[in-house]
């Protein structure tokens, strides 16, 4: 009785062990495609595409059945790098201390980081989560204005994922829109500039529009 007991317990840890390794190789494969397919896309600005893992805290890996909006963050954290931002959201999963996230981190020198798939949902804009994707920016200092590398890639960015979702410039959102929080910060206190930023967009686009005809 002891060695039938043995046998099946010992087959049970075997087959958990044989279905861990399938499903990581499983999600291993997921993230792979997901990877193809972002730096897939036609026209796309340079994407550094860095998936964060799949976990509650960070990248709850729900699917957003729906794109109606592009919001904008800044990052609230002067001098920080795109890929220390990127960090922080990854480590989420480990210090569990909040929800949050980005689709995209544009960084002090233009750079552009993805955080999480297109098709999915971030933990960045509150109740518009489920119909969003989310911007964040970096900016060198306590104004929160980005500096010029910043602005022209992001312009370029949400010009770009407005052209790729059918979107409008009168789809950006800021996320003081949605919750009344001083978020992206020199966009708020200087709404002229957000409007400026919404008719750099839009210029983008139209530019975008032509190079693809």
């Amino acid at each position: 009785m002891i060695i039938v007991s043995v046998c099946i317990f010992s087959l049970l840890i075997l087959c958990l062990g044989v279905r861990a390794v399938w499903s990581y190789a499983k999600d291993k494969e997921a993230q792979k495609r997901a990877r193809l397919l972002e730096t897939s896309w036609e026209g796309a600005p340079p994407l550094d595409v860095q998936l964060l893992t799949i976990n509650e805290f960070s990248r709850p890996g729900i699917p957003l059945e729906q794109i109606n909006g592009i919001a904008i963050h800044y990052t609230a954290n002067p001098g920080a790098t795109a890929q220390q931002n990127r960090d922080y959201f990854e480590n989420l999963k480990d210090s569990q201390i909040t929800q949050a996230s980005s689709h995209f981190i544009v960084g002090l020198e233009g750079e552009i980081i993805q955080c999480i798939p297109s098709s999915e949902m971030s933990y960045a804009t509150n109740e518009r989560n489920v119909d969003t994707l989310s911007i964040e920016c970096c900016h060198p200092d306590e104004t929160g204005k980005f500096n010029q590398s910043t602005y022209d890639a992001v312009v370029e960015l949400t010009a770009w994922l407005c052209g790729r979702f059918m979107l409008s410039t009168d789809d950006l959102i800021r996320h003081y829109d949605v919750t009344g929080k001083i978020c992206p910060k020199y966009f708020v206190e200087n709404p002229e500039e957000w409007e400026r930023f919404k008719e750099d967009v839009h210029i983008k686009m139209e530019e975008q529009k032509e190079e693809t005809q």
